[in-house]
């Protein structure tokens, strides 16, 4: 009862650190259950290894962002400013220690696990030391051939300083033995251009029964004498740093954002480092070395028995196509009434229609583009743009239809990280074209999915719109777990329209009744729902909250689910990675359950669920429960209405729910564990199963 009076009355100066998980130890958390994925003996070879890539890809990105920006408030002297209460200089404490932790169980599934499952089916990997004699030959004409023309080894000394290092280049330190009695060893460095495979294979130009690979970095330290030659090479290793990759853009100040993106995108490569990586073994001198020349500690210094990129073995699933080592393809079927593209407006003024990716083929949505762009009746079309893609079919098609005299407006987001060039290049193309191009409301990231066509009918104009919980990029679409609605609905569609006014218009007071839209009213929106849920528990009426999220990181949502729980709602949180709550525990949150679910495809869908006293609410939308989403981005959720997509939503969370196969529990420890094998549901293959056999009967009525 003490707990339910703290969190009933001052809210955030009434919190308890105790409450919450730490961001990023929950984020390491969720890094953890995808290396299970390559760690789990029941996965073909080949996806062991993409999820392997995927786990140092995934860390990359955090030491360039989060440590990053940790080190900085470290160094700020700032105090804690997160619901746990840890300081920046002890999170980066617990991260290096989870860190160590996972990257040696990384090195070790790659080494025990992994390469011996490889070599079992003629893949085998190889040190260019140990391979056959005509191996070795061959290797070496290709590395004069192909490799030695493109390297530059640097020998460091005062008149020659060390040369830019971009952030996660490849590169070879070696250090060198002088005859300058003042500096008797120096340290050389190679850096590899990134136009070079990380992975080669000789056994196709050697010959043999097995498919031997090397890695590039091995064959150059192999070969490093010939780079420096005439010098003693005392020491050598590979390395990477890894430098902050934050962009650092106050858009309220800048004239042009897109010109000051641009700047900020060439400093990222070589920003301030913030790790380095390196081959093992390595003597005391060249780690100083490298130490003192990235003005690093030894804290941030990782030595690995393997390679220093294993993000590069994704190269190896391209290069290797038995069918037999990975999951069996997938092809996503087109929903029925979506077939016939000169259709597809007919279709969706009949009814709305829900599209499930990666289960439902992501081509309706560009067949509902490009054929708005060829459709002599469309007048205009606005679209939200957040990660492009290189090869866009969705900007190609906005390009096309403003080049038929189509008013077509395309808010695009320079700061969706890591996408921003991408986004700069189609924004320029689109611009040339004639598309307006518009960058968003000031100090807020445009994130909501929305697409909307006007389009001129015999009883006047209208729109139709679809509305997404995944980004308008058809190669995500095929690997991210995603929600979209069609939608022709008058109310509905003006109140997309008012979301893309509100942007280029650049104000923040529209008024929506069937939209959440942030920063204006999604927070308020999402509480409200959970206390009505609260109240109904309070008064005896059903009472249910589920939730199937990214991340679940804010505060006052917390504490709201918090007073719920302890009203006696029910609240099931399908979260596929941050969770800073703490479930299960006494007196606080044992009406709530956490699962998380990593499995073939990243789960991206966002869908809410209120229970609503027996007239359920089905939400579902671009936005997580994270202070950024509710604050300070351009985000929306569309409350579903239609009864048959709302049955099918309840149908896909109740899958979710069942999963025993690849969800994992969350501990009130915020540790995860696996449920008991029962009714042995895989989410994702029963949502595949499911599919297919609704494929099979669309065909037979059609």
């Amino acid at each position: 009862m003490v707990l339910m009076e703290t969190l009933s009355g001052q809210g955030r100066e009434g919190k308890r650190s105790e409450w919450f998980i730490n961001r990023e130890l929950s984020w390491l958390a969720f890094n953890r259950r995808v290396l299970e994925e390559a760690e789990d003996a029941s996965n073909p070879v080949l996806e062991r290894v993409k999820f392997l890539a995927i786990v140092d890809s995934n860390l990359a990105e955090f030491f360039g962002v989060r440590v990053a920006g940790l080190k900085q408030q470290a160094e700020a002297g700032k105090s804690a400013d997160t619901p746990d209460g840890m300081t920046a200089a002890e999170q980066l404490q617990a991260v290096e220690t989870a860190v160590r932790e996972q990257v040696a169980a990384l090195y070790r599934c790659w080494f025990e696990d992994v390469q011996p499952l490889l070599e079992k089916e003629g893949i085998v990997f190889r040190s260019p030391d140990t391979l056959e004699q005509r191996e070795r030959e061959w290797l070496h004409g290709f590395f004069e051939r192909e490799i030695l023309p493109v390297l530059t080894p640097i020998s460091l000394d005062p008149s020659h300083p060390l040369p830019g290092i971009a952030n996660l280049s490849l590169n070879i330190a070696a250090l060198l033995e002088t005859d300058d009695p003042d500096e008797p060893d120096r340290l050389g460095v190679v850096q590899v251009p990134r136009v070079l495979p990380r992975i080669l294979r000789v056994s196709e130009h050697a010959g043999g029964s097995s498919r031997v690979y090397v890695f590039l970095a091995d064959v150059i330290r192999w070969q490093i004498a010939s780079l420096f030659e005439g010098a003693r090479i005392l020491d050598h290793t590979a390395f990477r740093v890894t430098r902050n990759s934050n962009l650092y853009v106050d858009d309220e100040e800048v004239q042009n954002l897109r010109a000051a993106i641009e700047t900020e995108l060439r400093r990222r490569r070589w920003g301030e480092a913030v790790r380095i990586e390196v081959r093992r073994p390595i003597g005391e001198r060249l780690r100083s070395e490298l130490l003192e020349v990235f003005k690093l500690e030894s804290s941030d210094l990782y030595e690995y028995a393997g390679p220093v990129n294993l993000s590069r073995l994704m190269q190896l699933t391209d290069l290797e196509d038995r069918a037999a080592l990975r999951h069996p393809t997938y092809i996503a079927p087109t929903l029925h009434a979506l077939r016939e593209p000169s259709k597809i407006f007919a279709a969706i003024r009949a009814h709305d229609i829900l599209l499930h990716h990666p289960f439902d083929s992501f081509d309706s949505v560009e067949d509902f583009l490009e054929q708005a762009a060829r459709d002599s009746r469309v007048l205009a079309i606005k679209q939200s743009l957040y990660r492009t893609g290189e090869d866009s079919s969705i900007a190609r098609a906005l390009v096309d239809a403003a080049e038929q005299g189509k008013q077509v407006t395309a808010v695009v987001e320079l700061k969706a990280r890591f996408d921003e060039e991408r986004n700069l290049r189609w924004a320029r193309r689109m611009e040339e074209a004639g598309v307006q191009i518009v960058y968003g409301l000031v100090g807020l990231k445009t994130h909501c999915k929305l697409s909307l066509v006007v389009r001129r009918e015999d009883d006047g104009l209208r729109r139709y719109g679809h509305i997404g919980t995944g980004n308008y990029n058809p190669a995500t679409a095929r690997l991210y777990t995603d929600l979209g609605v069609f939608t022709a609905d008058p109310g509905v569609t003006s109140e997309v329209a008012r979301v893309f006014n509100m942007i280029t218009s650049l104000t923040t007071r529209a008024v929506f009744e069937h939209l959440l839209v942030a920063p204006i009213g999604l927070r308020r929106g999402i509480i409200d729902r959970i206390e009505r849920e609260r109240q109904h528990a309070v008064e005896g009426q059903p009472a249910r909250i589920v939730a199937k999220l990214n991340a679940v990181q804010d505060q006052e949502v917390i504490e709201a689910l918090y007073r719920a729980s302890q009203a006696g709602v029910e609240i099931d949180l399908i979260i596929r990675g941050i969770c800073c709550l703490r479930p299960g525990v006494p007196g606080l949150s044992e009406h709530i359950r956490v699962r998380s679910i990593v499995d073939r495809f990243l789960e991206h869908s966002r869908i809410v669920r209120f229970e609503n006293a027996g007239a359920a609410e089905f939400w579902l939308g671009s936005a997580d429960w994270m202070p950024r989403n509710l604050d300070g981005r351009v985000e929306v959720m569309y409350r579903v209405r239609d009864p048959a997509l709302a049955f099918r939503i309840e149908e896909i969370l109740r899958v979710y729910l069942a999963d025993d196969m690849r969800a994992r529990i969350m501990q009130p420890d915020g540790s995860y564990t696996r449920p008991a094998a029962a009714s042995g549901t895989r989410a994702q293959f029963s949502l595949i199963e499911q599919r297919l056999l609704q494929g099979e009967a669309e065909s037979v009525v059609s």
